[in-house]
């Protein structure tokens, strides 16, 4: 029997994820100066260094804590014959598409529920705080928002019963398509609009970091987007550049250092308002289909 312990080394995340992961990062950081959709306001070192010194204490918090107690509970779930796919004997290629989507359907829920729940919404903010959105924003998630994720995820396993494999494989996609989506590149608006009617894309998801309150409370999914069509909490009608990025009250450079962003969950939070107190707000007018649907 597995004991805790054996799920800290994790041969596949270490040895072909993160080189994937890393990979694709450098790519899309580099396509970001050739093909770049939202011009940066902002200085992208001052950016960089605070955003990475974040994912300094959220990353190993997810690669040494969140991932092997997942992992953990899906290889007890299966041991011990717990959740849909090991009540079920499924077959491999049907079993496989419905723990994904299982997964990916729970993370949706877990993004919605950090933006209704006001205790979770301190941790999230830091991510959304971001003044511009790229691929450094993609890294920028508090740890207290991996520690807190983590006994949802544990219930979607077990309702789920996806095997560690499975889990696995979605966490590599679930990366790679946090950081596609955050990325501010600028993709031929036919092509994109080819790709986003199955999986988020940058230009959906800036919109979903827009300081317009009721466009952030959109396009809730990762990687496909079919759970936002279910939900009706989908949008594509706010160019990118009538989108201005963050969270109104948190767009000062202080606010956006590490150590502030580090203590921010902490500390009282503001409205959602400017500092001279007006709300964000588009006219209806200014509303357009992106892409033409």
């Amino acid at each position: 029997m597995k004991q805790f312990s054996d799920f800290i080394e994790i041969p596949f995340m270490d040895n072909v994820a993160f080189p994937v992961l890393l990979g694709l990062f450098v790519v899309l950081a580099i396509l970001e100066f050739i093909i770049v959709l939202r011009p940066w306001q902002k200085s992208r070192w001052f950016r960089w260094i605070n955003n990475s010194l974040v994912a300094v204490t959220g990353l190993p918090t997810a690669r040494l804590l969140l991932l092997p107690v997942t992992l953990f509970v899906a290889g007890w779930c299966q041991r011990e014959g717990i959740g849909l796919l090991n009540w079920i004997s499924f077959p491999t290629w049907l079993a496989w598409p419905i723990g994904l989507l299982a997964l990916d359907y729970g993370i949706y829920h877990w993004h919605r529920i950090n933006h209704l729940v006001p205790f979770l919404w301190r941790f999230h903010n830091v991510h959304h705080a971001d003044v511009e959105m790229d691929i450094s924003t993609a890294i920028r998630f508090h740890f207290g928002e991996q520690l807190f994720s983590i006994p949802f995820r544990m219930i979607v396993i077990a309702l789920s019963g996806v095997s560690p494999m499975m889990l696995l494989v979605y966490e590599l996609v679930f990366e790679a398509a946090t950081l596609f989506h955050h990325s501010n590149i600028r993709m031929p608006k036919k092509l994109e609009g080819f790709i986003v009617k199955l999986i988020v894309t940058p230009r959906m998801h800036g919109i979903h970091h827009s300081i317009v309150k009721d466009e952030t409370d959109s396009n809730y999914s990762t990687v496909l987007n079919v759970w936002d069509r279910i939900h009706n909490t989908r949008r594509l009608d706010v160019p990118q550049e009538k989108i201005t990025i963050g969270v109104p009250a948190y767009r000062s450079e202080k606010d956006n250092k590490f150590w502030r962003l580090l203590i921010l969950p902490f500390t009282k939070q503001r409205g959602w308002v400017r500092e001279d107190q007006s709300v964000p707000k588009r006219e209806v007018a200014d509303k357009e289909d992106v892409f033409g649907e």
